[in-house]
């Protein structure tokens, strides 16, 4: 396989990062979102949680897939030492910043929303993402570059050859069960600050990186039985549904997640494997969007949820203030040298002529 870059992987991070905005927006929506750490309506839309739970059983597991597959392009033309300082300015950096001076920011608008003493209190929060993702960097790197390096290996042609058939997706399916049978997750969907999500992350992340060393092969696998994972992450969905409130085993819940990712990954190597100027703005708007979203969200909840309007138009506010508020923000931060840094963006390149015309004018 060239080493070609892979625009379906870019279309699908961004998609991600969007389902997950929209899916922290319909939290505020839902009469338990407080108990999480939410603002929340008085007023509750339960019926939009049932597309929404047909999410949460991927849309975190599919961003760490995509993460290890974005490792492998970045690995190209890095060594191990470049590729852990370029990982900790595009990931540490931005983590560190934002739990200090972003996090914060939501957490004084919760306590000023519901009356609750203020204090400046730090903490991963939403970032805490960005946290596992370096640390899969750390942990995986010698065997990612081994890999990468020596494609001619046993271990490397066994992994290639694998996948590259139906029945190799079995071995990523019994890691992923046998992750949720030793932690036994209660419940499966929370991921954030735990083993389970941690796990599930480190998993994820290494399969998503042998997934596209894999070539080819293994994406014109997936697309060939693209419908047969749709058709089981489907029939899956629909028993959760039919046995709402009752309790589902989380093999079953690993399975169906897979199954969604397995079918979003087939289906985006197949239609969106294209450039275009949307792509690169929404990819290089991403990170920084995802850093910055909660602040807006509680800020439009702030306002919003407390007007007498109905909770529908509550949601659709708040989903505009976040996205326009994140989008306008990022805006600004594009085109300040200092802070594109702090939010994952890379330093702007000054040309070879405005170097020249500096030292002139210096």
């Amino acid at each position: 396989m060239k080493d070609h870059r892979r625009y379906d992987i870019d279309w699908l991070r961004v998609i991600a990062i969007g389902l997950l905005l929209i899916y922290h927006v319909a939290i505020g929506v839902q009469p338990w979102g407080r108990m999480i750490g939410f603002i929340t309506s008085e007023d509750s839309w339960s019926t939009l949680w049932i597309p929404m739970t047909m999410l949460n059983v991927w849309r975190i597991p599919l961003l760490f897939f995509v993460s290890g597959m974005g490792v492998y392009f970045a690995m190209r033309k890095r060594s191990w030492k470049s590729l852990i300082v370029e990982r900790g300015q595009r990931i540490l950096l931005p983590y560190v910043f934002g739990m200090f001076a972003i996090v914060p920011i939501h957490l004084w608008l919760l306590r000023h929303y519901y009356g609750m003493s203020q204090s400046y209190t730090w903490s991963p929060g939403h970032l805490w993402f960005l946290g596992n993702i370096f640390c899969y960097v750390l942990l995986l790197s010698p065997l990612l570059f081994y890999l990468k390096q020596n494609e001619t290996t046993k271990l490397a042609t066994w992994i290639k050859k694998t996948l590259s058939q139906p029945w190799g997706l079995l071995f990523v399916l019994a890691a992923f069960v046998a992750e949720v049978m030793l932690l036994d997750p209660v419940p499966f969907e929370l991921y954030a600050l735990n083993w389970h999500g941690f796990v599930l992350g480190l998993l994820a992340f290494f399969f998503g990186f042998c997934f596209v060393l894999s070539g080819e092969l293994f994406w014109k696998m997936i697309q060939k039985w693209r419908w047969a994972f749709l058709a089981i992450a489907g029939l899956l969905y629909g028993f959760r549904i039919a046995q709402y409130g009752s309790s589902i085993p989380g093999y079953l819940l690993a399975v169906e997640s897979l199954a969604w990712i397995f079918a979003v990954l087939a289906f985006g190597s197949k239609h969106l494997n294209k450039p275009g100027k949307a792509l690169n703005y929404l990819s290089e708007a991403a990170y920084p969007v995802y850093i910055l979203h909660m602040a807006f969200l509680y800020l439009g909840s702030a306002w919003l949820f407390p007007l007498a309007i109905p909770v529908q138009l509550q949601f659709f506010g708040v989903l505009g203030i976040t996205l326009g508020g994140s989008f306008g923000t990022f805006e600004i931060i594009r085109r300040v040298g200092f802070l594109r840094p702090l939010f994952g963006l890379k330093p702007v390149k000054r040309s070879p002529e405005s170097l020249v015309l500096a030292k002139t004018a210096s």
